[in-house]
């Protein structure tokens, strides 16, 4: 999720060249590259997949300048060093000549990756929803170890009022809209807030759906793209990964759990926090889109976003969601 800090400006990439992209792989690993520059789908950051001479190659992921503090872009680079470390299976960033895997050029920040193949997860049998289970408990093991320096904390009364604030303050609504977005969320957040109270906080992935997973045929899953990790409840990184509300994947969640409680407990009253998180994911996304509105790609490809059936879709979203929270609770 965008944490800009206040007075920082929207990057601009528009000095991300080849050559220029070329030049600063080439300085950090002291190693030539073919000349291979192909740019990858990326929203946020920007990212490269480049050739080095030999043939291997990897991948630059360019952070995008006032996103993430240096504090928080050293979080995911020490969180992932951790779980490599544990053997867990991630893909590393490569350390550069300093030794060092975050690297840093005029105050741009950027690491570099070995490129791995594979494809997103589809249809889990159950014994990979066991497996996907068995290498969450462990990455939470090493999540639960110690805080992050500055990541976002996934309370409804820390991040997600935080985005509602920037959305309003940003003026991102429509003027006669304002008040009934405002007082939709309000009604939601005044429910779900109590139940994050007793919640365990812990280093998580965040953003874990099965696009961040890849499978290859013979080797064990492994999760991607630790870009949005957060200090949040353990439950955030399994919701998403169903194949629809908990209440209608009672089969793949039990899967889940099983494979999970192998290496660490799962509290079980967090599963009463899944339908208020995927409120909270849904701010999480207007606020994204908000900042990234300012980009001018992003307005090409998401041309109706912020007009009035847009803002009146969402809060009908938002207020269902709210009905949906409650039904959730009272089915305990």
């Amino acid at each position: 999720m965008e944490e800009l800090e206040e007075g920082q400006a929207r990057a601009d990439f528009a000095h991300l060249t080849p050559d220029h992209v070329l030049d600063l792989v080439e300085a950090a690993l002291g190693q030539r590259c073919s000349g291979l520059c192909r740019p990858l789908t990326s929203y946020i950051n920007r990212v490269y997949e480049l050739e080095l001479e030999g043939g291997s190659r990897v991948v630059a992921k360019f952070y995008r300048p006032g996103r993430w503090s240096l504090d928080a872009l050293q979080d995911e680079q020490d969180f992932l060093a951790e779980l490599g470390a544990d053997e867990l299976p991630v893909i590393l960033p490569l350390p550069g000549l300093d030794g060092q895997t975050l690297h840093c050029h005029d105050g741009n920040y950027f690491a570099i990756y070995p490129k791995r193949g594979g494809r997103a997860l589809d249809e889990p049998d159950e014994q990979q929803w066991l497996e996907t289970g068995r290498l969450l408990g462990r990455v939470h093991v090493v999540g639960s170890r110690h805080q992050t320096r500055d990541r976002i904390v996934m309370r409804p009364d820390a991040s997600t009022e935080d985005h509602i604030q920037y959305l309003l303050d940003a003026h991102l609504t429509r003027p006669d809209l304002h008040a009934r977005f405002e007082a939709a969320v309000d009604e939601v957040l005044d429910r779900i807030e109590p139940l994050f109270d007793d919640v365990e906080y812990l280093r998580i992935h965040g953003d874990l759906h099965r696009n961040n997973m890849l499978w290859r045929p013979g080797e064990p899953l492994a999760l991607i793209d630790f870009d949005d990790m957060a200090e949040g409840p353990a439950v955030q990184d399994l919701w998403m990964l169903l194949p629809g509300r908990a209440v209608d994947a009672r089969r793949e969640l039990q899967w889940l759990l099983e494979g999970y409680e192998t290496f660490r407990p799962f509290r079980r009253t967090e599963l009463r926090l899944v339908e208020p998180l995927r409120f909270m994911r849904m701010i999480h996304y207007l606020a994204w889109c908000g900042h990234q509105q300012e980009d001018g790609g992003f307005a090409r490809l998401s041309p109706d976003w912020g007009t009035e059936s847009f803002w009146q879709t969402e809060i009908h979203d938002i207020i269902q969601q709210g009905h949906a929270i409650r039904q959730a609770l009272e089915q305990g």
